[in-house]
């Protein structure tokens, strides 16, 4: 269950018109948190990402489950699996939804959090960039300068300003 701070910054996220990945980031902030002070562990960055898009998706963000190429690629993955090996009628499963809740948040409570350090961020960051065209990362910078807004603008060409005339000393 997410905090009620964090639906209120994702619900005033949607009403200033920003986009759902801006939304999401706060549950997945959140989520971060969570690892850093010791409430449960994960594996790994993307684990701790994963769990923070999945409550944002139920407190109702407006954001979809899996690129289609994911989906078509597991579609597949598992088409192949079951043409292989024919299994008989599956059982209905005895145990309540309760008991599954509880072994995950039990085994999430075993893991580490050493997934939500800056370092390890950063590299999962990195990664997922790294993925992207050029043409993608171009977009969104071009997107962002758009966004800012003219006194953003200033600043940031301010700043660089400096950083050019720090290269050159």
């Amino acid at each position: 269950m997410p905090e009620k701070k964090t639906v209120q910054r994702a619900r005033k996220d949607k009403r200033e018109g920003k986009a759902p990945s801006t939304q999401a980031g706060e549950f997945v902030r959140e989520e971060i948190e969570h690892v850093r002070e010791g409430k449960h562990g994960a594996r790994s960055a993307k684990q701790a990402i994963a769990i923070g898009l999945s409550k944002a998706r139920k407190a109702g963000v407006d954001i979809p489950d899996k690129s289609k190429a994911a989906k078509k690629s597991a579609v597949k993955k598992s088409a192949t699996k079951k043409a292989s090996r024919k299994k008989p009628a599956a059982r209905k499963s005895s145990e309540s939804k309760a008991t599954r809740s509880r072994a995950a948040s039990k085994a999430l409570k075993k893991e580490g959090g050493k997934a939500a350090s800056k370092s390890a961020l950063s590299r999962q960051g990195h990664q997922a960039a790294s993925k992207r065209t050029a043409a993608s990362r171009s977009a969104a910078a071009k997107k962002a300068a758009r966004t800012k807004g003219a006194a953003g603008r200033s600043a940031a060409a301010k700043k660089a300003a400096r950083t050019r005339a720090g290269k050159k000393a």
